[in-house]
C-alpha cells in the first residue's frame, strides 16, 4: 500500500449521548482499542487517531499512543479540520475515514474502499448495505482540502464528508458492500448505553479462542442471538460520531 494513504480514526470523549464511550470496555479492551486492532488487522495502512485539543481527550491521545498509533489533535467541533491537519502533517493523498465508536468495523473494508477509489478515480467511496457502524469511507486528501475551503456549514465540518458526498463539484460513489455482509437492519455501533451493552453481549457471544479479531460475518451471526436494539434505516454502515 502507498505510504500516502492512511486510516484516520476520529475519537473524542465528549459524546453528548454517551460521554467517554471510546474508552469504555468491551471485554478486555477499550472500544478505541477494538477499532485500532481491527483497522490494522487486514491492511498495511498507517492508523492515525484524530482527537481534540481539549484536556478531556488527553486520555484518548494516551491510549492511542499506547496502542502504537499516531495522534493528531485539533478543534472539537471542526472534525473536517482535524482530518485536514492529518492529511497535511502526513502528506496524505488518500484518507480512509473511520470512527472510534465502531468496535465491529469490518477489517477488510479499508482495502476495499481504497481499491474502489483508485479504480474509479472517484474522490469519495462508501459501501452500502452493511450493518450500521461497520463501514468506512475513502476520500482523497484533495477533496478534503477543497471541502475545507468551500464549506463553513457546521454540520459539514462536524461530520467530515457530507459536503463531498452531495456537492456536484465532487465525484462521490456509493457501492454495495460484500453480499455476505448485507445486514442494513443491524446496528453494531456504540452511540448509547443500550448500544454499548448490546455490543458487549455480541462480542461475548462471538468469542474466539485466538487473539485475532473476530470477522464481521461471525459478529453478525452472534448478533442474531442477542435481542435487537433500536433500528437505524440509513443505508451506509458508516457512523457519523465526532
Amino acid at each position: 500500500m502507498s505510504d500516502r494513504a492512511a486510516i484516520v480514526l476520529q475519537a473524542r470523549m465528549g459524546s453528548s449521548r454517551l460521554p467517554g464511550k471510546v474508552l469504555a470496555q468491551i471485554g478486555d479492551r477499550a472500544v478505541l482499542a477494538h477499532c485500532v486492532q481491527r483497522l490494522r488487522a487486514a491492511s498495511r495502512l498507517r492508523v492515525i487517531v484524530a482527537t481534540t485539543t481539549r484536556d478531556e481527550d488527553d486520555g484518548v491521545a494516551y491510549e492511542a499512543r499506547r496502542l502504537g498509533v499516531d495522534v493528531v489533535r485539533g478543534p472539537a467541533d471542526d472534525v473536517l479540520g482535524r482530518f485536514v491537519i492529518a492529511a497535511r502533517l502526513f502528506a496524505l493523498a488518500e484518507v480512509i475515514r473511520a470512527t472510534a465508536d465502531n468496535p465491529a468495523v469490518d477489517m477488510d473494508a479499508p482495502q476495499r474502499v481504497l481499491a474502489w477509489l483508485r479504480a474509479t478515480r472517484s474522490e469519495h467511496v462508501v459501501e452500502g448495505g452493511m450493518p450500521y457502524g461497520t463501514a468506512v469511507e475513502a476520500v482523497t486528501a484533495d477533496a478534503l482540502l477543497r471541502a475545507e475551503e468551500l464549506t463553513r456549514r457546521p454540520y459539514d465540518r462536524e461530520h467530515v464528508t457530507p459536503f463531498v458526498r452531495r456537492d456536484a463539484r465532487f465525484h462521490a460513489l456509493e457501492v454495495g458492500g460484500p453480499s455476505t455482509l448485507h445486514r442494513a437492519d443491524l446496528r453494531l455501533t456504540v452511540d448509547t448505553a443500550d448500544d454499548l451493552e448490546r455490543v458487549r453481549r455480541v462480542f461475548e457471544s462471538a468469542q474466539s479462542p485466538s487473539s485475532h479479531p473476530v470477522p464481521l460475518a461471525q459478529l453478525i451471526a452472534a448478533a442474531g442471538t442477542v435481542p435487537a436494539g433500536v433500528r437505524d434505516d440509513r443505508r451506509s454502515g458508516v457512523h457519523d460520531a465526532r
